[in-house]
């Protein structure tokens, strides 16, 4: 006997309510409660709904321990983000804006793994199979391992996975497909978190390792309630100007690996190409003998990047100076003017001033502190920062510059690019091992490593 009711779901956490409220009592999100009808089947008997199967608990030393079978996925870039490689029977979500190239990166993907044999069950609900042909043409060439199919239907879906067992499989996109026993919409928090379930049951129960493109929002988070992304095993951000030549992969999360790793692509006419020299490509392009210009090294993962970091200091037309940060945090830079302005005797107080990370990079990691001071110190007092030097340190309230992580690596970086001389903290000066063929300047305040630049200049 089916019944039908009226519910209130949180697009962002997915909790359910009865009636309609202004803010989530979960999440405490505003303005997130949707109305969706539901369909609920009420047992008859209570004889037929037993469990005949009932699992005991397990000894936590009893459970084989073996490593995760990972299987390649022909880009390097992609194999680095997932933590090694591609996890048997894991359930990964990709997302990004739309046109940014993730039906592109995962029929790559495809084309990859079939030319190595596996086999490869590609469906899309929002594309035909003559589109889809269209774009794999710009690709390369394919195997007959890539099955193609045109379907929303969740229950087909289920019927054919399980019928042909491919070992991977995409669904593309989560938000078209639709469950007959469910009045909701497709793509409404109902029919998403539904979908979601049973092809979490499916890379569970056949081991077939599933990837699943979702749509975000204006606010970059994946459409639909955010328990999406906790049932899921890794979720991959997407991410770039649509405009640009460049893309990155990011994670957020990952149950295999670092969630702090990075993938670097360039969209070409045939595809997603790899950057695999990102600190180079982001460094292309860098004016000489210009201020206000300094490059800084950030730590995502295991590599480090080095991005330039711009400043533009003038005389502020206006009663109150403005502040406009790109691609970094709007209230740190205001409190580095702050630790400069008090500090190190600057008087930016009457001064608009303007930072940019070159390139469309978003650095939010303290270790970019010394560069954004340098930077700002270099244009206020129109004083070229020679190419050669590359600075990393976090900036404490006091004007100190403080330690950071992996500081041995971010010299390696440098010295592989060209760099020939490092500001980095004094505090770092024992963990720097190999010290061949790059000067290094160690200073502890902002003040020294201003005083050092100057004499150069």
């Amino acid at each position: 006997m089916k019944n039908k009711k009226i519910v209130y779901f949180c697009q962002e956490c997915g909790n359910e309510s009865s009636k309609w409220m202004g803010q989530c009592p979960a999440c405490k999100a505003w303005n997130t409660m949707v109305e969706e009808t539901v369909t609920t089947t009420r047992a008859s008997g209570t004889k037929d709904n037993k469990r005949t199967v009932k699992r005991e608990p397990v000894g936590i030393r009893e459970i084989s321990l073996a490593k995760e079978e990972r299987k390649t996925s022909g880009m390097e870039e992609l194999d680095r983000v997932l933590g090694g490689g591609i996890v048997a029977g894991s359930l990964v979500l990709v997302g990004g804006d739309p046109g940014i190239g993730k039906s592109t990166l995962l029929l790559q993907v495809c084309r990859n793994l079939s030319a190595a044999g596996t086999s490869v069950l590609y469906i899309s609900g929002e594309e035909s199979l003559r589109q889809i042909r269209m774009r794999a043409d710009r690709i390369g060439t394919f195997t007959d391992d890539l099955k193609l199919l045109c379907e929303t239907n969740l229950q087909d879906v289920r019927e054919i996975i399980e019928r042909t067992k491919p070992q991977v499989a995409v669904i593309d996109s989560i938000q078209t497909m639709f469950d007959e026993e469910i009045s909701a919409a497709p793509g409404s928090v109902s029919q998403v978190r539904e979908s979601t379930n049973v092809l979490m049951q499916i890379a569970k129960g056949l081991g077939v390792t599933i990837f699943i493109v979702g749509h975000v929002t204006k606010e970059g988070n994946v459409a639909g309630p955010r328990v999406l992304e906790h049932m899921v095993d890794t979720v991959l951000y997407f991410e770039g100007d649509r405009h640009a030549s460049y893309r990155i992969l990011r994670a957020v999360k990952n149950r295999f690996g670092s969630t702090n790793e990075i993938g670097v692509f360039e969209m070409e006419e045939t595809g997603l190409s790899e950057v695999r020299n990102p600190s180079e490509f982001l460094l292309d392009g860098k004016p000489e003998n210009a201020s206000g210009s300094v490059v800084a090294c950030s730590m995502n993962g295991t590599r480090p990047l080095l991005v330039e970091i711009q400043a533009l200091v003038c005389q502020s037309n206006f009663g109150i100076p403005r502040r406009t940060t790109v691609g970094t945090d709007f209230n740190r830079v205001n409190l580095l003017i702050a630790v400069l302005e008090r500090k190190a005797g600057m008087q930016l107080g009457n001064c608009d001033a303007y930072v940019n990370i070159a390139g469309g990079m978003k650095m939010t990691e303290p270790a970019v502190d010394l560069a954004i001071c340098l930077a700002i110190m270099s244009s206020y007092k129109d004083i070229v920062i020679p190419d050669d030097v590359m600075a990393f340190g976090e900036v404490g309230l006091s004007g100190e510059i403080r330690s950071v992580t992996m500081a041995e690596q971010r010299v390696q970086e440098a010295r592989k690019l060209g760099f020939t001389t490092v500001i980095l903290p004094e505090v770092c000066r024992n963990s720097i091992k190999n010290k061949e063929g790059i000067k290094l300047v160690f200073v502890s305040r902002v003040k020294e490593a201003y005083q050092y630049l100057a004499k150069r200049s």
